[in-house]
């Protein structure tokens, strides 16, 4: 006779009405993915995959699939980085169905702009519900990008008549006084990155008019002062580098019917004394004032490369530092 071991398991899942290269990925390029990072026996016969392996293995691979199977169900597009963060986040207490939202925006491209980690989908919840976010983590979040994918919904939605989008112009290394060209030319280069997503998400001859109409305005920190915006959606990027009272001038300037969202990376300061940074310091003023979102992205939300992930962790263990962890905190 023999014994069957207690701790082989197995698991049937439907993929019933899914088209399988849409869930494995195209010559099984997901599958593969899977069996290489995980363990246990995968095996897809018609519209069912069978799971086979000890216990704790077949539990884990089923929490991935059936993740891939819903986010498949609701239409998504898996990306290998998207199986990836989903085999990442396995002991994560919410399923990846769960990062399913409404799309944020149409692209030029007419590619649906979508959350693609829980840190993101949170940062998108804290502005839809708060006129003042304060998005801080590192390179490759997102926080810029669906900061203004967020503020080119509302205006074509008509919540908002303008878009403005500042940064301080404040040198990473180099001298701007060194530069060619008049002050326009000078400045232009610092905020080169808010125009490359401006240009992404409205394609360039929208984003050309919408720029000589002045429904769009990018503009260094310096020119905000003494305005104030009404009914517009405000964008302070790079926030890190700003002092204290530039941050201050930059959220008085708000006026009726508008919103700000304020992004930063407070690891990379190129101010002189980082310790003067205004975004390091505006957390503990702000932070009990209803109405405002602080909400923080780790190293688990980069949506780069897959190795830009592994670069600021080493970083952070090279200058005895903690990257940010997923929380959002309402205030």
């Amino acid at each position: 006779m023999v014994r069957k071991d207690p701790s082989h398991s197995t698991a049937t899942l439907s993929i019933e009405g899914i088209e399988p290269v849409a869930l494995l990925g195209l010559n099984d390029r997901n599958l593969r993915l899977i069996e290489t990072e995980m363990k246990g026996s995968i095996v897809v016969r018609g519209d069912r995959v069978i799971l086979a392996g000890p216990e704790a293995e077949v539990r884990e691979l089923k929490g991935v699939f059936v993740g891939l199977i819903d986010m498949v169900r609701q239409k998504r597009v898996l990306s290998e980085d998207d199986v990836r963060y989903v085999i990442e986040m396995r002991d994560h207490p919410e399923s990846p169905s769960n990062l399913a939202m409404e799309p944020v925006v149409t692209n030029a491209r007419r590619e649906a702009v979508i959350a693609k980690t829980f840190g993101q989908r949170d940062y998108l919840k804290a502005i839809q519900e708060h006129d003042i976010v304060f998005s801080i983590g590192p390179a490759g979040t997102g926080k810029t990008f669906l900061a203004i994918a967020t503020a080119v919904a509302a205006l074509r939605r008509k919540e908002v008549d303008r878009i403005v989008l500042a940064r301080p112009a404040v040198e990473a290394g180099e001298n701007l006084g060194f530069l060619p060209g008049d002050f326009q030319e000078k400045v232009d280069p610092y905020l080169r990155p808010v125009y490359d997503a401006l240009q992404e998400l409205m394609g360039e001859d929208a984003l050309k008019r919408a720029l000589e109409n002045n429904t769009v305005e990018v503009a260094p920190l310096a020119f905000m002062r003494g305005r104030t915006l009404r009914h517009a959606f405000v964008i302070l990027d790079e926030a890190q580098n700003a002092t204290l009272s530039q941050v201050k001038m930059f959220l008085t300037r708000l006026g009726p019917e508008s919103r700000a969202v304020v992004t930063g990376d407070i690891t990379q300061i190129d101010l002189p004394d980082p310790e003067q940074s205004g975004l390091v310091k505006v957390q503990s003023i702000l932070r009990d004032v209803e109405g405002i979102a602080f909400v923080y992205l780790s190293e688990a939300d980069v949506v780069r490369h897959r190795l830009v992930q592994k670069i600021i962790l080493a970083f952070a263990k090279h200058e005895g530092t903690q990257p940010g962890r997923n929380q959002r905190r309402k205030t």
